[in-house]
């Protein structure tokens, strides 16, 4: 019986892991000026797209409960886009292209409505693998800068001029007909469709929006025929990045028909960007397109011996748990080196638990000396073959492609 057992877990592992990490992509040296490259622009036939894979954010659920219920957050799948790269020698430049069948834009009289948008994120520090920041808010000590994009309809924004007359909704102008007419029309000539904005952070609640202009980017998104084209360009240094050699980058994207916003999206780990013409990091590489040495089915094997399902919910068929992050989809978005140091050192990077509501008397956290020390166990006592096996069975653990 045991050997049945052993050979049909071996079989789910094997099935799941056969989802293997995307490739390096090879961002093409370009003579073109992408200061300000457009998704029409003529310079991005030159460039090659690789598939990447994103995967459902599960660490911490909304506190809504409607987008919590909807079918496509309940069992979320993968979503396959498209990537291409290129750089100038000054700047770097993306191109990410994927499906949407509904064009969904945010709008500011609504808070029931969400707007498509996609983001990609930089890492501060590129030099070592085992470095690398935590996946969508960084960690302390390691920044990531992160470029929003998003589809919203026309806002009118003072930007300095200190007008809020025409930043209030036309139902509570108290004007009528021309009145009204001219008032929509001061707006539409002065609004702003464009919402791009850039954040850094080093953890969780230290997103902070860069607002000083220390970040010099351009970015779009483009809808056609149920694909959207998404664009952005950005130096390949500044105060933030310096961008060299191996660069990693982390793409998200949002579908405002299924409610997306915050924490309830797709995306990727953390992918290797090779710089054409420079000298690839073959650390990172390796570190992001192969998968870990471990053995997966001695690893669910371990993690189950240490009670790890005792808090977080691993499996999908788990029930949901109230203590710890969920792990079922980590193996898609999380490094092999995030997993093996959240293992040994769990305080590096403290991740919340289910939602920030759900379990008052019993923290994700506690504060020492003015530091967050997580409240999870320190397993720096496995040996080094069971936490490798850990991470090999943490790294199967991913959503079903659509």
């Amino acid at each position: 019986m045991n050997k049945v057992l052993t050979s049909l877990l071996s079989l789910g592992v094997a099935c799941t892991a056969a989802m293997a990490a995307d490739a390096a992509i090879t961002a093409l040296k370009v003579t073109d000026s992408l200061d300000a490259i457009k998704a029409d622009s003529a310079v991005w036939s030159k460039a090659k797209f690789s598939s990447v894979t994103l995967y459902p954010q599960t660490a911490i659920y909304m506190n809504d409960k409607k987008a919590n219920a909807l079918a496509e957050n309940v069992k979320p799948k993968a979503k396959k886009v498209d990537v291409a790269a290129l750089y100038d020698g000054k700047n770097i430049a993306l191109m990410v292209k994927w499906a949407d069948g509904t064009k969904d834009i945010q709008k500011g009289a609504t808070t029931t409505e969400y707007g498509d948008g996609f983001a990609v994120q930089f890492a501060g520090i590129t030099k070592l693998p085992e470095a690398l920041p935590y996946i969508g808010m960084g960690s302390a000590g390691r920044p990531v800068v992160v470029h929003l994009q998003k589809a919203t309809e026309k806002i009118y924004e003072p930007n300095g001029n200190k007008d809020v007359g025409l930043q209030i909704n036309r139902q509570q102008t108290g004007v009528f007909e021309k009145d009204l007419a001219e008032f929509d029309n001061k707006v539409a000539s002065l609004a702003n469709t464009d919402y791009e904005r850039v954040f850094v952070a080093e953890g969780y609640r230290s997103l902070t929006e860069i607002k000083d202009g220390s970040v010099k980017s351009s970015s779009e998104m483009v809808h056609a025929s149920n694909t959207w084209t998404g664009t952005l360009s950005r130096p390949l240094k500044d105060e933030y990045v310096n961008l060299t050699g191996t660069v990693p980058v982390s793409i998200a994207v949002w579908d405002g028909s299924k409610m997306n916003r915050n924490g309830i999206k797709n995306l990727s780990a953390w992918i290797a960007v090779n710089l054409d013409g420079q000298k690839p990091n073959a650390a990172m590489i390796a570190e992001l397109t192969t998968d870990p040495k471990g053995n997966a089915v001695k690893g669910k094997e371990v993690a189950a011996a240490n009670g790890c399902n005792g808090c977080h919910q691993i499996e999908t068929t788990d029930p949901t748990s109230f203590m710890a992050p969920s792990l079922r989809f980590v193996g898609g978005y999380s490094s092999a080196a995030y997993l093996r140091e959240s293992i040994v050192k769990p305080s590096a990077v403290v991740v919340p638990g289910y939602n920030r509501n759900a379990h008052s008397n019993t923290p994700w956290y506690n504060l020492e000396k003015g530091k967050r020390v997580s409240t999870m166990t320190d397993y720096s006592h496995l040996g080094k073959a069971e936490v490798d096996d850990i991470v090999a069975y943490l790294k199967t653990l991913k959503a079903e492609v659509e």
